[in-house]
């Protein structure tokens, strides 16, 4: 079935892209260590933020569910935008502690609360047999809005020969869309108070979530979720420094400052990553339907091996094959994404969505910090190869046992 591509459709979309507009994410890690932190620093910083996205989480996800998920997301990006400026001027560690610590508390306020919005929108038009696809297609553009920043990315480094510079750019996308949200319709802010007080608000909010995230269903649900988005986010910006290898091998522009050459490469490379992305985000929804129901499982396991090989051939220099199976990751996390959260959405009362995805990314984030740590203390001991290897092969493994024992 088509979906109806009306002007909110339109506003979705254009949140997800300008949403993905953070100039700096494809050379985070790179910034970073030029920066003088150490891949265990670098771990560090991940897992500090990871630590303050998980403490917000929950409440982030009650408060957007009674007090409205506009305001919610609009105290996010304001968030967001002081993070940027911190970036920016940091040159020690305690100001990228900070800087950290900010974009944590933003993440915290925006994860669930958007996917919230528009499962509520979709359920108000009586359009929920439409999730999966769109949410896929909506998603899409978050994915071609990653793959713009990238390249505009990529042409700023390549003319200015900074890192840094990109932080200030982001500002711009996040103020318009700070605009966007407040154009969205006030039924989309879902806001308990105009019924009742926001003390009984906040306490049926919490017992509502409370007996759902007990039901196995969607306890299951949760868990498979929220591994393989956990596993990308902590090793995703460590493709960085293996893409810095593959620009070495491409004879062109060798005259050019390196750092430059190396942005503009980098910058290319994730324009094509995501436009991949995006187009497997608006295919899965056919998946979904053509997959049998251990689809999250498989895709799991599919995912975690294609990081293993990434690991492998990194370790023995093979950067193009390693960098392709790493492209493999990102491509299963966008199929997944739309179809668990509509599997999510077809267990939970949509009152309590976006606490209930808070849940999941509690769990996520709690994985992320471990993982992000490991692997930074890991890579600055035996290299980023081994490190892509050790911790993809210890996830196989305990999945591995954890099938056996439910078979047994």
């Amino acid at each position: 079935m088509s979906i109806i591509k009306n002007r909110q459709y339109y506003k979705f979309s254009a949140y997800g892209f300008l949403k993905n507009l953070r100039f700096f994410d494809a050379f985070f890690i790179l910034f970073l260590v030029e920066s003088g932190m150490s891949y265990t620093q670098i771990g560090l910083l991940y897992g500090v933020r990871e630590i303050f996205i998980n403490a917000f989480e929950i409440p982030s996800g009650i408060i957007a569910d009674t007090y409205g998920r506009k305001t919610s997301l609009i105290g996010s990006l304001l968030v967001y935008i002081i993070s940027f400026v911190i970036f920016y001027y940091s040159k020690q560690f305690w100001l990228f502690m900070l800087a950290f610590i900010l974009y944590g508390i933003a993440d915290a306020f925006r994860s669930g609360t958007h996917k919230g919005m528009i499962m509520d929108y979709l359920k108000m038009n009586e359009w929920s047999d439409q999730k999966i696809n769109y949410y896929g297609h909506t998603r899409s553009w978050s994915q071609k809005g990653s793959a713009i920043s990238s390249l505009i990315a990529g042409l700023l480094i390549f003319f200015s020969g900074q890192y840094h510079s990109v932080f200030l750019y982001s500002i711009i996308p996040y103020l318009l869309n700070l605009f966007l949200i407040l154009t969205y319709p006030k039924d989309l802010n879902h806001s308990f108070t105009q019924k009742r007080n926001s003390k009984t608000a906040v306490i049926m909010s919490i017992r509502t979530l409370y007996h759902t995230v007990k039901l196995p269903r969607v306890i299951k649900i949760i868990n498979i979720s929220a591994l393989h988005t956990a596993y990308l986010k902590a090793v995703k910006d460590y493709i960085q420094p293996l893409m810095v290898n593959v620009a070495l091998l491409i004879p062109l522009m060798t005259n050019t400052e390196t750092q430059k050459k190396n942005g503009l490469v980098i910058g290319i490379i994730y324009f094509f990553i995501y436009l991949l992305t995006s187009h497997a985000s608006q295919l899965s929804a056919k998946i979904a339907i053509r997959m049998p129901k251990s689809s999250p499982m498989i895709t799991l396991l599919l995912g975690l091996s294609f990081g293993l090989l990434s690991g492998v051939f990194y370790y023995f220099n093979l950067w193009v094959i390693a960098l392709l199976f790493f492209i493999g990751i990102y491509i299963i996390e966008n199929v997944r994404k739309p179809i668990l959260t509509g599997y999510i959405a077809d267990q939970v009362p949509s009152e309590i969505l976006t606490s209930v995805i808070s849940v999941q990314s509690l769990l996520r984030t709690i994985i992320t910090a471990i993982l992000a740590l490991f692997f930074g203390i890991i890579a600055d001991t035996y290299g980023i190869g081994v490190s892509f290897i050790v911790i993809s092969l210890f996830l196989l493994i305990l999945l591995t046992i954890n099938f056996v024992k439910k078979a047994l």
